[in-house]
């Protein structure tokens, strides 16, 4: 379940209070259990996924999309799956390292694995948020954020679009508090 480190370690493990923390920046974090159908936690488990496994593990979690399309407008999904035997990871990775804003909001529901967002605060104090399986996260457009892997090697995740050309990063040039993380264990 999500949690909050900050610059100097302290953490925030509690479920309630890491959701209101959230909600100053406008965040909204949800809890979903990823689905238990054994054949979604088959999917879950293999290190990649061909075309047509995505869409089968998204037609799992079908109704949460039909769900966020009545609430929020989404229009499109899709799923990336990220493990260490990408080529150019770190490439692909190092696009959404350093802070970033886009003009749309940025949604992921994490189906299984690892991943981390920063954010910036207003007044430009940092945090770390740790996203595990289970955890939906909708970080509104023109948020100040980051996203690393920290060491983590797989990450399953539904994104959910309203428009994809929205989503592009644009580099806000603030440096980040947290140490730059290796992409692999």
């Amino acid at each position: 379940m999500a949690q909050i480190t900050y610059p100097d370690g302290k953490e925030l493990k509690d479920l309630a209070a890491v959701q209101s923390r959230l909600a100053r920046l406008g965040i909204t974090l949800r809890h979903w259990p990823a689905p238990a159908d054994p054949r979604a936690r088959e999917l879950m488990q293999q290190k990649s996924l061909n075309d047509a496994e995505k869409e089968e593990l998204l037609g799992f979690v079908q109704n949460r999309f039909e769900e966020l399309k009545r609430e929020m407008g989404y229009q499109t999904r899709d799923m990336v799956v990220i493990h260490e035997d990408i080529p150019g990871l770190a490439e692909m990775l190092g696009k959404f390292d350093k802070i970033h804003t886009h003009s749309d909001d940025e949604v992921r529901y994490i189906l299984d694995g690892t991943g981390y967002f920063g954010f910036v605060d207003p007044d430009g104090k940092q945090f770390l948020l740790e996203v595990r399986g289970g955890d939906y996260i909708n970080v509104p457009a023109d948020t100040e954020h980051w996203f690393e892997m920290r060491g983590c090697t797989r990450c399953k995740a539904v994104r959910y679009f309203i428009d994809t050309s929205g989503w592009t990063p644009n580099y806000t040039g603030r440096a980040r508090d947290f140490a730059q993380a290796t992409t692999t264990a």
